[in-house]
């Protein structure tokens, strides 16, 4: 079974600036995130969600409230494999007591979606921008379509590639799957647009 499609996005000038912009906005909700995560030590999405979701939605009022439940995911994730991942330099146990270091995103990192900000009908996605939903036309499969409707989707994830493209990964999993963990992206390192500031 398919676990993982990738597909290009055909943008135009005033699409692609929307979804910069959008990837700008996740980041300055993940770099608000992170220092709670590393004063708490909470990376736990569902305790995270308590923590901050209220703060985040007065704070950021321009930013869908699950784009912000989005965002913590996020930062959830890249706290795993920074923090817990056995081959991380930073990870806790090598740490001790130390500070933990802060994550920095870049405003390159990649925006995750789910069922409320991104739909798929007859080949079509819409997905939901800082200015309201944007269409693309998506040229699949027959094998890409039927993946659709016999799997399970994990995670949606829009990534900007190295020439300023914009590409949708879609990762599946099988319709019994209802345990398995999220997908690992590179998980023995850390991504060039997370950062880690280490303290003094």
């Amino acid at each position: 079974m398919r676990t993982l499609l990738r597909i290009r996005l055909n943008t135009t000038p005033e699409q692609k600036d929307r979804l910069l912009a959008l990837q700008a906005a996740f980041a300055r909700v993940c770099n608000t995130l992170a220092p709670i995560v590393r004063e708490s030590r909470c990376w736990n999405r569902v305790a995270l969600h308590h923590m901050t979701y209220r703060q985040l939605r007065e704070q950021f009022p321009e930013i869908g409230s699950q784009m912000v439940c989005n965002a913590i995911y996020s930062v959830c994730r890249a706290s795993r494999l920074v923090y817990q991942h056995p081959k991380s330099p930073f990870n806790l146990t090598r740490l001790g007591e130390r500070p933990l270091p802060l994550l920095r995103f870049a405003d390159s990192c990649p925006v995750y979606f789910d069922r409320h900000t991104l739909s798929l009908k007859a080949g079509q996605v819409s997905m939901y921008t800082l200015d309201g939903r944007m269409r693309f036309q998506l040229e699949l499969r027959a094998e890409d379509e039927q993946a659709f409707h016999v799997q399970r989707l994990r995670e949606i994830v829009l990534s900007r590639q190295l020439d300023g493209g914009f590409e949708l990964a879609f990762w599946f999993a099988e319709a019994d799957d209802r345990t398995a963990a999220a997908p690992p992206h590179g998980a023995d390192e850390i991504p060039a647009y997370l950062m880690v500031e280490e303290t003094a």
